[in-house]
């Protein structure tokens, strides 16, 4: 029962981190932003993508260790 209920959290939260990952704003130019001044490079980023960029993590370490313990067999 209760590796069932971790098993659709490990999905829930898998769904989840590949949604904050596109909702990420882009960090650079790609190839042609090599040749482009660098100036806008090094902005700090703002309050909101700081807390994007928190819960992306958050959701990362939970989505490892549901991995960990359910590839580990802990609880059957």
């Amino acid at each position: 029962m209760i590796t069932s209920v971790l098993s659709w959290a490990w999905v829930a939260t898998g769904v989840i981190l590949m949604l904050l990952v596109l909702l990420h704003s882009p960090k650079g130019d790609g190839m042609g932003g090599i040749a482009a001044s660098g100036s806008s490079m090094f902005t700090s980023a703002s309050s909101a993508e700081a807390s994007l960029k928190r819960t992306t993590w958050t959701f990362l370490a939970l989505f490892l260790t549901l991995a960990i313990i359910l590839s580990a067999r802990w609880l059957t």
